[in-house]
């Protein structure tokens, strides 16, 4: 069986609700997954006419604090509550979350629902949830 998150996600903006400072018209997101069990997930789209990338995201589900890349004072911490379910979080270096969100897939593997809330990088609080909808397999 595969692991519901492998696959091409492709937001659906009329599901979706939106930070004012975040409105994107498009997106894809890829998950993959390694031999170790790490997930890396890429994502791409379009806001204010602009294609935009978001940086890579690992994610290790162990509940282990894992260093973010190119941002020495945070840490990452993510879990696998259930087998449809991703949760992670961002911590600075005193313990306090800087940011978290949760990744769910359906029971029929056809949709994934996306909540973050943090800071963005001009250091405005944001709050998302996204709908994606699963595209078909290679």
């Amino acid at each position: 069986m595969q692991d519901p998150f492998i696959g091409t996600w492709q937001l659906n903006p009329r599901k979706s609700a939106f930070d004012p400072n975040h409105q994107p018209t498009a997106g894809t997101m890829v998950f993959e997954l390694d031999e170790a069990g790490v997930y890396l997930m890429r994502a791409t789209g379009v806001c204010d006419g602009k294609r935009v990338a978001e940086r890579p995201q690992r994610f290790v589900p162990d509940g282990s604090a894992q260093p973010c890349p190119d941002l020495s004072d945070l840490t990452t911490v993510t879990t696998r509550p259930d087998p449809n379910t991703l949760k992670s979080e961002v911590r600075r270096d005193d313990g306090s979350i800087a940011g978290e969100g949760t990744y769910t897939v359906s029971a029929d593997g056809r949709s994934l629902t996306g909540t973050a809330a943090g800071f963005d990088s001009q250091r405005r609080r944001f709050e998302t949830r996204t709908v994606w909808d699963r595209q078909p397999y290679e």
